[in-house]
């Protein structure tokens, strides 16, 4: 990790892959992840933890099926979401989006439980900045 100021907007020039989170820093025993997405995600849950979701730039969906049924919260540029943890979501994003992720080290982006995982999907505890 860097002890430099990192610009996000030139860390999300680095890469290109959808779907393939990048580390940019941790924070005590957390990562900041950064992602391009476009279209879906697959559902999946985090049984242990949280996930926290920064949009900024594009437009992120994030279908939740809860106990009262299935609802989609749509976040514009600058919105933040947290899904509980437990909470089987699929985020997506039609026209594509930039995101800013905050989880424990370690956690899975397809989840606890993955089963089929499309191919435009990375299954990664997240890549290294500049990979």
């Amino acid at each position: 990790m860097s002890n430099e100021p990192i610009a996000l907007d030139k860390a999300l020039t680095s890469f290109d892959a959808l779907w393939s989170p990048r580390v940019v820093t941790r924070v005590n025993d957390y990562d900041v992840r950064i992602a391009k997405v476009e279209g879906e995600h697959i559902w999946h849950v985090h049984d242990e933890t949280d996930e926290f979701f920064l949009v900024l730039d594009g437009e992120l969906h994030v279908g939740l099926r809860e106990p009262t049924g299935e609802r989609t919260v749509r976040l514009p540029r600058g919105a933040v979401f947290t899904v509980p943890r437990g909470t089987e979501h699929r985020p997506s994003a039609p026209t594509g989006a930039a995101i800013l992720m905050f989880e424990p080290t370690g956690t899975s982006s397809v989840g606890d439980h993955p089963t089929e995982i499309p191919a435009h999907i990375d299954a990664t505890t997240g890549h290294p900045l500049g990979t």
